[in-house]
């Protein structure tokens, strides 16, 4: 499993249409994230998984819902298995075993609200 590389670009993507999907870009054996918006009440964070990358499981405080940018993933939820295809989402339960792994590329963008 590649590490995850946080892009640290600096632009101003307020006021102005901006193509999601375009936020990171993918690079070989790795993930890569971009954090859009952070604030107490959450966070928005776009990624981008090489084929065959993976989040190993664990479990998250908040109820968090993945907006699949492009390309194809597994996402695991308490055991069961989602295909996650380009313009479909998922919401994974707060305190609920979950996992991803990319069956292509895949770009996804990650909500997490906080209670």
């Amino acid at each position: 499993m590649g590490s995850i590389k946080k892009d640290k670009t600096l632009m101003d993507l307020k006021s102005r249409a901006v193509d999601l999907a375009g936020l990171v870009r993918y690079q070989d054996g790795s993930i890569v994230s971009r954090e859009i918006v952070s604030r107490p009440a959450g966070t928005v964070t776009a990624f981008a998984f090489d084929e065959g990358q993976q989040l190993s499981e664990h479990t998250a405080p908040f109820d968090a819902m993945i907006i699949d940018l492009d390309g194809e993933a597994d996402v695991t939820i308490a055991g069961t298995v989602n295909r996650l295809e380009a313009g479909q989402m998922i919401i994974m339960p707060a305190a609920v075993p979950h996992s991803l792994k990319a069956v292509t590329r895949f770009k996804m963008l990650l909500v997490m609200v906080k209670k």
